[in-house]
C-alpha cells in the first residue's frame, strides 16, 4: 500500500492492536504527515486481524462557515474510494465535510457500498446540528443505504453519532454523550427490500465521477 510506512506510529499501532483484540473492523481518523507540505486529514481501515487494509485521504476540505481547512491541510486527489467488505456487506467511508457532497456518497455507492461510514468533527454553530442530522438522513434515503456516522462531541463539535437505515429511520443515536456506543444491526435483506420499494438507483439518469 503506498505510504504504508507513514502509519507505523503509536496511534495506528494501538488501533491495530485494539482491532485484533476485539476481532472487529475499525475506521478511524487521524492527521497524516505529508513531507514538505501540509498534512492530510486521513481515515484508516483496519481489519479484525489488525491489518491496515485501506486509507482514504480527505478530498473536500472545510473551507466554509468562516473556517479554512485548506490553510493547514492538503486536499487529496479523488483517485479511488475507500470500500471494504464486512461479512458480505460492502462499506464505503468518507469523512466530515464530505457529507455535504451527495456525489461523494453516490461515488461510494457506485463502488458497491451498502453502508456509508462518516467519522466527523462536525463543528458547532447556528443550524449545524440540524444540517448534520438532515444530511445524514438524506444520504441514506437518496442512496438507499445505511449511514453510520460517528460525531466527535463538544464543546467544539456537535456529537449526535447515529445509525440510519436505507429508508431514513434512525436505528441508534448517541446524542450528546461523550463516552458511549451506538449500535444497530445492518441487514442486506433490509437494503434489498428498500431498493425494491424505492428503486431510485435504477431509475437515475445521471452518473457521477471525480472531476478531471
Amino acid at each position: 500500500m503506498p505510504g504504508r510506512s507513514t502509519f507505523d506510529g503509536d496511534f495506528v499501532t494501538a488501533l491495530r492492536s485494539a482491532a485484533a483484540a476485539g476481532s472487529t473492523h475499525v475506521v478511524a481518523g487521524l492527521t497524516e504527515t505529508n513531507a514538505g507540505t501540509h498534512p492530510y486529514n486521513t481515515l484508516v481501515h483496519i481489519s479484525p486481524t489488525g491489518e491496515l487494509e485501506g486509507v482514504y485521504r480527505k478530498i473536500h476540505l472545510y473551507d466554509a462557515f468562516g473556517y479554512r481547512e485548506s490553510d493547514s491541510v492538503t486536499a487529496a486527489s479523488a483517485d479511488s474510494p475507500l470500500v471494504f467488505d464486512v461479512n458480505g456487506i460492502t462499506v464505503g467511508a468518507a469523512t466530515c465535510y464530505d457529507l455535504r457532497f451527495p456525489e461523494m456518497a453516490r461515488w461510494l455507492v457506485d463502488h458497491g457500498a451498502d453502508v456509508l461510514v462518516y467519522p466527523a468533527a462536525w463543528a458547532v454553530g447556528p443550524m449545524k446540528e440540524l444540517h448534520w442530522e438532515s444530511l445524514l438522513r438524506a444520504r441514506a434515503i437518496e442512496n438507499t443505504t445505511y449511514v453510520a456516522a460517528a460525531g466527535q462531541t463538544g464543546p467544539h463539535c456537535t456529537g449526535q453519532s447515529q445509525i440510519i437505515d436505507p429508508l431514513g429511520i434512525t436505528r441508534a443515536s448517541a446524542g450528546e454523550e461523550t463516552e458511549t456506543f451506538a449500535t444497530a444491526v445492518v441487514s442486506s435483506d433490509r437494503v434489498a427490500q428498500v431498493r425494491r420499494t424505492n428503486p431510485c438507483l435504477e431509475n437515475r439518469r445521471f452518473t457521477v465521477g471525480p472531476l478531471a
